[in-house]
């Protein structure tokens, strides 16, 4: 997508604000029309505004309930429309999607406060991104993928044994004076598992003296 100034975002002093990881991200990724998109930790809603713009179905959540109203705020002064949740990573959200988007707190410090959970990624700066992995098989299609804002501040270490097995491609790069940026796609997730439940009803005429028979069986397999 290409950065849009004229897309009006909202301020708030208790949310994170557009900023270099953000148009990185955005410029990264590339959205189609009718893609459904969640994006965990929007903020402002500079991303999501951007996929809204750009004809994707949008869902966005944020555990800071001020980025949840800026959000949905800026969406109406936009007049554009998004689903906008209160989510920690996937606590309240529903449904399956193409891509999962997180700019995520990637710095490696434990800061508390509603704008602070905004960088603050612990010690080791992976943040939420184990939880946001292991999670995504139950909301991506099939093929779907996660992309998200990685730095490297994070423990490098630690983040290659936990991409270990996914496919990674590099979306975008950017370096800053203290770090470098970079947008993955993170790819190679199992396929959602479904639960079907088969019932099988056979009914004879009475008048022939047979009786009604019934059975059920529940099985799981993959979507």
């Amino acid at each position: 997508m290409e950065y849009d100034p004229d897309i009006r975002v909202l301020e708030d002093p208790d949310v994170y604000p557009p900023s270099d990881d953000s148009i990185l991200l955005i410029e990264s990724l590339d959205v189609r029309p009718g893609e459904k998109v969640l994006e965990i930790g929007c903020g402002s809603g500079v991303v999501s505004l951007h996929c809204a713009r750009n004809g994707c179905a949008v869902v966005s959540g944020d555990v800071n309930p001020k980025a949840v109203d800026l959000t949905r705020r800026g969406f109406e002064a936009n007049g554009l429309h998004a689903t906008i949740v209160i989510t920690d990573v996937y606590s309240a959200i529903d449904g399956v999607f193409d891509t999962i988007v997180f700019n995520l707190p990637y710095l490696p410090v434990d800061e508390e406060g509603l704008l602070e959970k905004a960088w603050s990624g612990g010690p080791d700066g992976l943040g939420p991104l184990p939880r946001l992995l292991e999670g995504a098989p139950e909301h991506l299609v099939d093929g779907g993928r996660v992309v998200v804002v990685i730095s490297s501040l994070m423990d490098g270490s630690a983040l290659r044994e936990l991409l270990e097995g996914y496919d990674v491609r590099t979306l975008g790069e950017e370096r800053l004076f203290f770090e470098k940026l970079s947008v993955v796609e993170i790819k190679g997730f199992p396929a959602r598992v479904r639960r079907h439940r088969h019932i099988e009803i056979a009914v004879f005429h009475p008048a022939g003296g047979n009786r009604r028979k019934l059975s059920e069986e529940t099985s799981w397999h993959s979507a």
